[in-house]
C-alpha cells in the first residue's frame, strides 16, 4: 500500500504530557491562533502555507513556528508530520536557539533527512523507529549547533516539575511560588523572564495539554475538562479553540495513542539572584 493511500485514512495522534505528534493528511484552513509549543510541520509532498497577522500567506514544504506566535495554517491537503514540542524541554530550548524568525522554513536538505523515517513510520510501522525515537530524531535533525549550555534557574525548573505532576485544578500562583521559596510577585516576574509566558497563561497551556491526554485515553469532553482542571467542557472548548484554532472534537476524528514523554524538562541550572 502506498503512503499516499495510507494517510487518506485520517491522522494518527501520539500524545504525551508536554506535546504531541500527528501524522497523516489534513484539510482546510486553521484560523488565527496562539499556543505555547514549538510547532514543526514536515511535508512529504506538496506545499502548505502559514500566515501571520497582517501578513501574506507563506508557502512552505516544512516550517518551524516559535512558541506564542499568532498564526493561521493551511495544510492544503499535504501528507506529512506535525509536532508540538514543549519549548521548556532541553530539545525545545535547543531548537529555539537556532530560530531567527517567528516562522522559519525548513531547508530542503533537512527535510530530505526527515522524510524517509516519517514515510516508513506511516507505511511500515512495525519496521520503523518507535514513536519516541522518531520524535527525538526529527527534532534533533532540525537543531543547529551545540545543545544550550545555559540551563533554567533551578527554582523555575523545580516549579515546572511541580506543575507537571500536580493536579491542575488545585494549582495557584501562591502554592507554586512557595515551592521556589519566593514571594508570588518575585516568582511571577522570574517565571515570565525564564519561560517567556506569564504564569497563568502557562498554567492554562498545561491544563489544556492534560485534557488532550485525557481525550486520547477515551474520556468524554466533560471528563477531560475536569481532569485538566477546567470548569466544564465549554471552558475547555473555548481554550482549545484559542490555542489551536479548532474545537477539541477535531481530535476525535483520528486514531490516538498516549506515549511516554520523549523529552525531559531542562536539566537543573544555577539559581539567578
Amino acid at each position: 500500500m502506498s503512503g499516499a493511500s495510507l494517510v487518506e485514512t485520517g491522522p494518527r495522534w501520539y500524545l504525551w504530557d508536554g506535546g504531541f505528534m500527528a501524522v497523516g493528511r489534513s484539510h482546510g484552513v486553521v484560523p488565527m491562533h496562539t499556543h505555547h509549543a514549538v510547532q514543526i510541520v514536515l511535508g512529504l509532498e506538496g506545499m502548505a502555507a502559514f500566515r501571520q497577522p497582517d501578513g501574506d500567506w507563506q508557502e512552505v514544504s516544512g516550517a518551524i513556528i516559535q512558541p506564542d506566535v499568532p498564526h493561521s495554517y493551511d495544510s492544503r491537503g499535504c501528507p506529512g508530520c506535525m509536532l508540538f514540542i514543549d519549548p521548556d524541554s532541553r530539545e525545545g530550548r535547543w531548537l529555539r536557539a537556532s530560530l531567527r524568525h517567528p516562522v522559519t522554513p525548513v531547508p530542503e536538505s533537512r527535510l530530505e533527512a526527515c522524510r524517509p523515517p516519517i514515510r516508513q513510520f506511516m507505511e511500515e510501522p512495525l519496521e520503523a523507529m518507535d514513536v519516541a525515537e522518531l520524535i527525538q530524531f526529527l527534532v534533533r535533525s532540525l537543531c543547529a549547533g551545540p545543545p544550550p549550555s545555559r540551563a533554567l534557574d533551578t527554582r523555575i525548573t523545580a516549579a515546572l516539575h511541580f506543575i507537571q505532576h500536580a493536579e491542575p485544578a488545585a494549582l495557584s500562583l501562591d502554592e507554586v511560588a512557595a515551592t521556589a521559596f519566593l514571594s508570588p510577585s518575585r516568582f511571577a516576574h522570574l517565571f515570565s523572564a525564564h519561560v517567556g509566558l506569564p504564569f497563568r497563561r502557562y498554567l492554562l497551556w498545561r491544563k489544556l495539554n492534560r485534557a488532550m491526554v485525557a481525550i486520547a485515553h477515551g474520556r468524554t469532553l466533560t471528563a477531560a475538562a475536569h481532569e485538566g482542571g477546567f470548569a466544564d467542557s465549554a471552558h475547555l472548548t473555548r481554550t482549545f479553540h484559542q490555542m489551536f484554532g479548532l474545537p477539541p472534537s477535531i481530535m476525535m476524528r483520528g486514531d490516538f495513542a498516549v506515549v511516554p514523554a520523549p523529552f525531559d524538562l531542562q536539566d537543573q541550572g544555577t539559581p539567578t539572584p
